[in-house]
């Protein structure tokens, strides 16, 4: 259902039912009025929108149903159907259905409104990267609210296949499949499950569904010699993937719905003081991703848009990235699964610490791991980056309970994935130890990471970002330590963007990168890295690319210093690694006017 609906902004947020709506005008859908690609381009201050869009009703025959989907609307969302409400959601980054066949009304046409409330001023939701001043100003970007994601209605049987979770386990070489049916309960049910990779069939077998669940573990052979198990693992060098078919029967042998999936055979750990991608130690080489295009903000352009940045990463030698401060469209992680990249995935952030805070944020976290636990590309979570939102962590104990809760609650939700309780600093509950330095003299930072007692004297006296890096515990010195933010090199000659430092032109960029990357690769107390960024976004002029894409020096060379090929680094795809960068200002204060890296190292 993308394309053009009725639309009116509403700045005060007066209006409460679609009958007082004033619809001025129209917008494209799923861009957000903020952008230009919707039509709209309304860069000020508003508190709701309204959408609506009338659609020809599919024929639905027998016992179907009609499901309305919508893949995120930012931030709350009330939606009417033929006049009724059906449905009400919160959270700007996370999906949500509505079954509205009750709501037909034997007419060939459905009327949907939408209603987006998104206060600008609110900081106790979570909102990522979303400025509140009526410009974008330091490291914050345009707002992005209403509909931002895929609209579209599907039809489905009476009883449906509603949900389906994959978790691998590489030690029992097995995958566990869990499956939730939606709709009427039904008894007498089964499952049909084939697992194939091209041609190969897997696994295939039948299992009984009971009060509408079905959790299984199915048990792969394992063809024991490596050539072979390795072929079948995924990881960035050979992403394979597992074909899925599951296919619901009654008792008397009717199929009444079937769907298809995919899911990998692949592990991510932490063990002693090196990440493991399938048992093995893989050093982390990512890219800091912010995801914004320019003409249509937070919502990639098309799908192809998708695709082309996870192969733009790969050329560029990183084999990951960091999503920085937003919970990507899923047709992002499909591009990274089926192409071959690692994810971190991050929750964006809310900028107060209120029991409200901690109740949206939660929330959301808890839907963001439900929908997108199944994706083999993602190898961690991070709840909470640089203390936003939980500004007072070395002394407010309640802060302290607030990240070490997310972190556990992460873990119990899904133990297969390490997880980074805070990224950057102050960490008091994580499986790895993440630095955000963003020095800018290459030789200083080798210095300062290289020497034999580094490790004690990083975690009792230096300060990147400021910041004591860990505020408790003794598990620091036997886990992995990653450089998870660095660089920010601006290239640009537009007036108001900014860097944490400067290139006066192409070849010195590629230069001082070059040469940040050398000293990172000879220093072996980094499991990881992670740069920041992949391209330039709004003001920030850091990127290794331009905004729309165009690499500010050859891809080639960039390849070779990411790999760490000059100076004779592992470039075998199942030995690099990744992290992140981006390290932000004081909230309403100007990085430029900000040291790069505090006094006292």
């Amino acid at each position: 259902m993308n394309g053009a609906w009725d639309f009116a902004l509403d700045p005060e947020g007066a209006w409460r039912k679609p009958s007082e709506v004033d619809w001025t005008t129209t917008i494209q859908v799923p861009f957000s009025p903020e952008t230009t690609a919707s039509g709209v381009g309304f860069d000020g201050h508003f508190r709701a929108c309204w959408y609506r869009r009338r659609v020809h009703v599919p024929e639905l025959s027998g016992e179907q149903h009609l499901l309305l989907h919508f893949g995120a609307v930012d931030y709350e969302a009330a939606v009417w159907v033929n006049g009724s409400e059906a449905v009400t959601h919160e959270g700007g980054y996370t999906p949500f259905t509505c079954d509205v066949t009750a709501l037909l009304d034997g007419t060939a046409e459905l009327t949907i409104v939408v209603r987006a409330f998104d206060d600008p001023l609110d900081l106790s939701k979570p909102r990522g990267k979303q400025d509140w001043l009526p410009s974008p100003h330091s490291i914050w970007y345009p707002r992005t609210s209403g509909i931002w994601q895929t609209v579209w209605l599907e039809v489905v049987p009476a009883t449906f296949i509603g949900k389906v979770r994959w978790t691998p386990n590489l030690e029992r070489w097995e995958i566990g499949l869990e499956v939730w049916l939606g709709g009427v309960k039904r008894d007498g049910l089964r499952l049909g499950v084939k697992l194939s990779v091209g041609s190969d069939l897997l696994a295939s077998d039948t299992y009984t569904v009971v009060a509408g669940e079905c959790h299984r573990r199915i048990a792969l052979s394992d063809p024991g010699i490596d050539d072979y198990r390795n072929g079948l693992l995924w990881n960035p060098a050979t992403p394979t993937l597992i074909d899925a078919q599951l296919e619901l029967w009654a008792e008397r042998g009717e199929r009444i719905d079937e769907v298809t999936s995919y899911t990998a055979l692949r592990s991510v750990a932490v063990d002693g003081d090196r990440f493991t991608l399938n048992g093995r130690p893989l050093r982390l080489r990512l890219v800091l991703d912010q995801g914004y295009w320019v003409e249509s903000g937070a919502t990639a352009p098309d799908d192809a848009a998708l695709r082309r940045d996870v192969e733009l990463v790969k050329r560029a030698g990183f084999h990951g990235v960091r999503k920085h401060q937003k919970i990507e469209d899923p047709r992002y992680l499909y591009w990274a699964d089926r192409l071959g990249i690692l994810v971190w995935e991050e929750m964006p952030s809310a900028y107060r610490f209120t029991s409200s805070s901690v109740r949206r944020l939660t929330h959301e976290w808890i839907a963001a791991l439900e929908r997108d636990s199944s994706h083999p590309c993602i190898v961690a979570w991070v709840p909470i980056n640089e203390s936003w939102g939980v500004p007072n962590l070395p002394t407010t104990a309640a802060e302290r309970h607030y990240v070490q809760g997310l972190y556990h609650l992460t873990k119990t939700l899904d133990p297969t994935r390490p997880v980074i309780g805070n990224d950057g600093w102050e960490s008091v509950a994580t499986d790895i130890i993440s630095i955000h330095d963003y020095d800018s003299d290459p030789e200083r930072i080798g210095r300062r990471y290289r020497s034999d007692d580094v490790l004690p004297r990083l975690f009792k006296r230096e300060r990147p970002g400021g910041r004591v890096l860990v505020l408790q515990g003794e598990r620091q010195l036997e886990q992995p330590l990653m450089l998870t933010e660095f660089g920010g090199i601006r290239l640009s000659n537009r007036q108001g963007t900014w860097g944490y430092s400067d290139a006066e032109s192409s070849e010195t960029l590629a230069r001082h990168y070059e040469e940040l990357l050398r000293v990172l690769h000879s220093l072996g107390v980094f499991s990881g890295f992670c740069y920041t960024q992949f391209t330039d976004t709004y003001q920030e002029a850091n990127g290794l690319l331009y905004a729309d894409r165009t690499p500010k020096f050859a891809l080639a060379r960039m390849a070779a210093a990411t790999r760490g090929v000059e100076t004779g680094a592992d470039v075998d795809e199942h030995s690099v690694g990744s992290v992140r960068t981006s390290q932000p200002a004081p909230i309403g204060e100007d990085p430029a006017s900000s040291p790069t890296y505090p006094t006292g190292s």
